[in-house]
Order: C-alpha cells, then sequence, then structure tokens
C-alpha cells in the first residue's frame, strides 16, 4: 500500500506562502505566481534559501523566511482523522507501507517529528532522490524498498501531478482520495472511478 501524503494523509495548508510575501512586502498574487512558477527546482532538491534568494529576497531575511516555511509545514504534517489507525490495521494484517510525496526540503528534515515517524516501510520525497510524480521512477523506487511488484500494489492519492495515471503506468491500481460532497481538487481526477472520502476506506480494498 503506497500513499501520497498532501491532501491524502494530512490536509495542504499553503499558509506560509501569504506569510513569506507579508514579511517581504510584496503582493500575495504575485509571489504566490513567483513561488509556484519555482516549485519544481525545489521538489527536485533545491535549498530553500537558494529559492528565496533567487525571487528576490534579502540576505538577512532569507533565515527568517526559511524559519516561517518550516513552521507552517510542521503544523500542516498533521495526520487526517483515521490515518494513524488505518496505517496500524494496514501492518497488523501483514502489509508493506509506502509513502511518496513531492515536496520540498523541510518535509523529510522535520518528518522524525511527526505522529507519521516509523510507519512506513519506504519512504519516497521527491527533493531527496530528485524525481517527481509521475515519473515512473518514482514508484519503482518506493515498490523496489519495499520489495513488491507493481500488479501487487495499491496507491492512494489526491490525484495531483498526474499520479494516479502515473500509478497505474508502472502497473499498481489507482485509488482517488477526495473530501465527502466535494469534487475532486484536479481537474485530471474527476472522471476517475476508483475513489474514496477516508482513509478507513482502503481498507475494504485490500
Amino acid at each position: 500500500m503506497i500513499f501520497d501524503l498532501w491532501d491524502t494523509l494530512v490536509d495542504w495548508r499553503p499558509t506560509a506562502i501569504d506569510r513569506m510575501a507579508d514579511r517581504l512586502g510584496r503582493d500575495r498574487a504575485e509571489f504566490w505566481a513567483a513561488w509556484d512558477a519555482s516549485r519544481t527546482r525545489r521538489d527536485g532538491g533545491e535549498a530553500l534559501e537558494l529559492s528565496l534568494r533567487a525571487l528576490g529576497a534579502d540576505e538577512e531575511l532569507v533565515p527568517e523566511l526559511v524559519a516561517i516555511r518550516r513552521e507552517a509545514t510542521r503544523e500542516a504534517l498533521v495526520p487526517r482523522p483515521g490515518a494513524l489507525d488505518t496505517l496500524e490495521e494496514l501492518s497488523r494484517r501483514g502489509l508493506q507501507l509506502g509513502m511518496i510525496s513531492v515536496c520540498s526540503e523541510e518535509v523529510p528534515e522535520l518528518w522524525g517529528e511527526t505522529a507519521f515517524a516509523g510507519r512506513f516501510d519506504s519512504l519516497v520525497f521527491s527533493c531527496s532522490v530528485g524525481l517527481r510524480k509521475p515519473d515512473p521512477r518514482i514508484y519503482r523506487l518506493c515498490l523496489d524498498e519495499l520489495g513488491v511488484e507493481a500488479r501487487d500494489a495499491l496507491f492512494v492519492g489526491d490525484g495531483a501531478n498526474d499520479e494516479l495515471a502515473g500509478a497505474e503506468r508502472v502497473g499498481m491500481r489507482a485509488v482517488l482520495i477526495h473530501r465527502r460532497g466535494q469534487a475532486p481538487i484536479w481537474p485530471e481526477a474527476r472522471s476517475w472511478d476508483l475513489r474514496i472520502t477516508s482513509i478507513p476506506e482502503v481498507l475494504d480494498l485490500c
């Protein structure tokens, strides 16, 4: 069983971007656009400090901005209801557990402080391996670490980064998770057939 992180195991809370824009005295919309445009570099391993300097942050503000980002990420890395109990039950059933996240460096740096620490048999962070979903290599890396064949694995995610189709192209079965009563966030996932609205529902699929 392989999980996505953001909007799957935890809720995505992009509050740090507004906080950083305000500290820099930048228009929020303008800073959001610039931050988003540089995302692939951070997800691929570029340090937050380098990214912020490239976005025009003064040198003396960079440590403060990094701290804002880290604190917001720490606040966000809180399991969704039922997530920990589900992971525990999956492990009790003898399933290997993996997690693949497209993220920047603060996520693996903070991971050991979270309630998820020690619960996965494979952790693949894009910033650590230089690969992003839906690159087939990032899925295969996780599968190899788990020692399972793609046909025997289920991938669970909210559909960002074309991750569901990417997982199926590798040979896994993929399930969409989205909020009950709401359409999936990502347009490419809105026609996905296999779907759940809470993490505990995966127990019915394995």
